[in-house]
């Protein structure tokens, strides 16, 4: 070999090695809301059109539990082959928003034994739970045994609550992939996320999570992104702005850590002072603030002004819930500076 071409693989070698120290390996353990439209694969797309190099495996039996992939071989020696950076954990679409008793004897423990499997074998690797969503009218299966699930609020509300649970009794990471749906709902309703079964995602739905991926795996900003996989690019925007909003922005909220060197970005006023727990709620719900709060008021679904109370001057209040009956309420709150947020609460 020439003097020539030693140099030149030389210098090819380090510009692989390059390349590669700024890419992660993923596995992803799921069913079909993973495996639909090849969410893998978008997003190591989008990694590669911005640069970066995301290498993946991933094991996604339709409408697996987390017990089935705990209990199913290919997962755990997927897991056990070890030198993963990051180990995705996807439930069942239904399971996590069960009733408490069932969640925690069905699915928070399996959870738990996964996370600790992955611990085990890939002691540098992360966990990251991706939140899923509300099915488009609630679980209607299911809704005659647990109410809250009979609407798309009620549902996501509690899978957004469960994920949040084990993502922090886990220490472990969130793609708020459900987060963001719910965020594209309210503002652009224009976009269909889902397919015709009111459950799976659409192109679009996939594209949205893939961009909360990219933000939480790379922690870098979803806008900069350019590769769209094929819908429209005014929607593949509005999507791409909106990962930045309720993703990128908030990466800390997701228990991601953010990088060294942040990118502009800005919190709301709401996500920064208060916070509404537990919700779903029971017999009560704490609310606590970093600024004092001024009054707080709830209605109903339908607007009614059911419950009020002024002059408050306090840091945190605990509402007794005992006379509402089962449903979605609204709380809004107004702060000493004259700022006031609505949030939503589900009574079970």
């Amino acid at each position: 070999m020439s003097k020539k071409s030693i140099f030149s693989l030389f210098f090819l070698l380090l510009w692989i090695g390059s390349v590669w120290a700024d890419g992660y390996k993923v596995l992803f353990i799921g069913n079909s809301y993973t495996s639909v439209n090849n969410l893998p694969q978008l997003i190591a797309s989008i990694a590669a059109s911005e640069g970066d190099t995301l290498m993946f495996s991933s094991n996604l039996p339709g409408g697996s539990t987390f017990n089935n992939h705990f209990n199913n071989s290919s997962t755990t020696s997927l897991i056990q082959q070890g030198g993963w950076d990051y180990v995705v954990l996807q439930g069942q679409s239904q399971e996590p928003s069960f009733p408490d008793g069932q969640f925690y004897a069905e699915t928070y423990p399996y959870a738990r034994q996964l996370c600790e499997m992955v611990a085990q074998y890939n002691p540098e690797a992360k966990v990251v739970f991706y939140m899923t969503w509300g099915r488009k009218n609630g679980d209607q299966s299911n809704c005659n045994n647990f109410p809250p699930l009979c609407t798309y609020e009620g549902m996501d509300s509690l899978l957004y609550l469960r994920y949040m649970t084990m993502a922090e009794d886990f220490e472990a990471e969130v793609s708020p992939v459900g987060a963001l749906w719910h965020y594209l709902r309210d503002h652009h309703p224009e976009i269909e996320l889902y397919s015709s079964d009111g459950s799976h995602p659409s192109l679009a739905g996939s594209y949205a999570a893939a961009c909360s991926f990219y933000s939480v795996l790379f922690r870098k900003n979803p806008r900069n992104i350019s590769y769209n996989p094929g819908i429209a690019e005014s929607q593949a925007e509005s999507i791409r702005i909106a990962s930045s909003r309720v993703v990128y922005d908030s990466l800390a909220k997701w228990f991601v850590e953010p990088p060294t060197t942040p990118e502009t970005g800005i919190t709301s006023v709401e996500e920064q002072q208060y916070k509404l727990y537990p919700n779903p709620a029971g017999e009560y719900v704490d609310i606590q603030s970093n600024i004092f709060i001024s009054e707080i008021k709830i209605s109903a679904e339908d607007g009614r002004l059911l419950w009020t109370k002024t002059s408050m001057n306090t840091l945190n209040e605990r509402i007794i819930l005992s006379a509402f009956s089962t449903g979605l309420y609204f709380i809004q709150i107004t702060d000493i500076e004259g700022n006031t947020v609505k949030k939503k609460l589900i009574k079970i």
